[in-house]
């Protein structure tokens, strides 16, 4: 649920007096008192309306429980891919490829992707689209940044996010995955400013191009396998670090442009 802001919200936010380091926690007790705190330091890298936005997030016990909920990644190959529906993804996989054959094949002369890939991913993550997710996107990454486990992560994040608020590209009212990713294959914020190509993640032309351009950046060579111990598996690595999702991602791919 969205608080009330008001400009003295804000004052109190990110007003004069000594910093204070922001203190991570794991319970929801300590993260208004953690957002006065992470205003404070960040002044001079963030600006009064991305702040007013980070004001306004509430703390997300959705996305805790989904970080603390991921018992798919310790599956077997076999048992992740049916979990998955992989066979479906395949299916669909195809017909997408066949019915955009120019969408893939620009895609593939700019990026040295093939399709198969991207349309594992874009499977995997969302369903070809249909399910993006409804959390509240600055609140997810706020809880995460304020969470102890992995705070150093998405404080980064959270200034990306920040940053993408006042670029026009995120508002206080988008909603995506429970760890803050958004659009058709669920980029983080960090992930927006650095490969991004343009345009909203909601369309998918714009995402599909965005993960070409993530896997070209991370390594991906034209032409080279994908397989593991082949080349282009490390730009899959970069992708998703479960071992799993890994493989999956590159059996999917292969019997999608096995075709």
């Amino acid at each position: 649920m969205r608080r009330p802001f008001a400009a003295l919200g804000l004052a109190v936010l990110v007003g004069t007096g000594a910093a204070q380091a922001a203190q991570c926690g794991n319970t929801s007790a300590g993260f208004e008192a953690w957002k006065r705190d992470f205003a404070e330091e960040a002044r001079g890298r963030a600006s009064a309306a991305s702040l007013a936005a980070l004001a306004n997030t509430s703390y997300s016990t959705a996305t805790i429980a989904a970080d603390r909920g991921q018992r798919s990644f310790k599956l077997s190959l076999d048992q992740f891919m049916a979990k998955r529906g992989a066979p479906a993804i395949v299916s669909r996989g195809r017909a997408l490829k066949r019915s955009n054959a120019a969408l893939f094949d620009a895609i593939e002369r700019r990026y040295g992707v093939p399709a198969g890939p991207l349309l594992a991913i874009w499977g995997m993550e969302t369903g070809f689209g249909a399910v993006r997710g409804n959390v509240n996107t600055l609140s997810a990454v706020a809880t995460l940044a304020y969470d102890c486990r992995r705070s150093a992560f998405f404080t980064d994040q959270l200034y990306a996010a920040l940053t993408l608020v006042d670029r026009g590209v995120l508002t206080g009212n988008t909603r995506g995955a429970a760890h803050g990713e958004v659009g058709h294959t669920q980029f983080l914020p960090k992930s927006i400013l650095n490969y991004g190509t343009g345009g909203s993640l909601d369309d998918s032309t714009n995402a599909l191009n965005a993960t070409a351009n993530f896997l070209k950046a991370h390594g991906w060579r034209a032409g080279a396998g994908y397989q593991p111990g082949e080349p282009n598996f490390v730009a899959i690595q970069g992708w998703n670090a479960a071992s799993v999702y890994q493989r999956a991602i590159a059996i999917i791919g292969q019997r999608i442009d096995g075709e």
